[in-house]
């Protein structure tokens, strides 16, 4: 199905490759938290997405009454980093959980991979259409 001249294989790569610069902003402002964990003061940082991509599907599904009606917008969801002032536990003000963060790198990393293994499975399958089955 196509959304003006987009393809739904477009459009779909396009996710892929935001969210992969998604979980690549990630993995940097985890690693961050951790070089930081004994900064005085220091205020843990997180990487919105998924809300706002959550935010994007919801509003383009208000609007659908023909598929010819719907601008393709190239951007899903926007990247963003956001500093945690939440309190914390330790009296310097330092409010990064070491564990938590290495719970967040794993997490990150395993989503990482399973775009990089949908990506790749989606070129193969492309790769061999194009080849003609060879």
């Amino acid at each position: 199905m196509k959304i003006g001249n987009v393809s739904e294989s477009q459009k779909n790569y396009d996710l892929i490759k935001q969210s992969l610069n998604a979980t690549a902003k990630r993995k940097n402002v985890i690693n961050n938290n951790i070089s930081n964990f004994n900064t005085k003061g220091y205020k843990r940082s997180y990487v919105t997405f998924e809300d706002s991509l959550k935010e994007s599907k919801d509003k383009l599904d208000l609007k659908i009454t023909n598929d010819k009606h719907i601008a393709y917008k190239k951007k899903f969801g926007e990247i963003s980093v956001k500093k945690d002032e939440s309190d914390s536990m330790k009296m310097d003000g330092n409010n990064v959980d070491v564990d938590n963060e290495m719970t967040n790198l794993a997490a990150n990393n395993l989503e990482y991979n399973a775009l990089i293994t949908t990506l790749n499975s989606t070129l193969s399958l492309k790769r061999y259409i194009i080849n003609g089955g060879r």
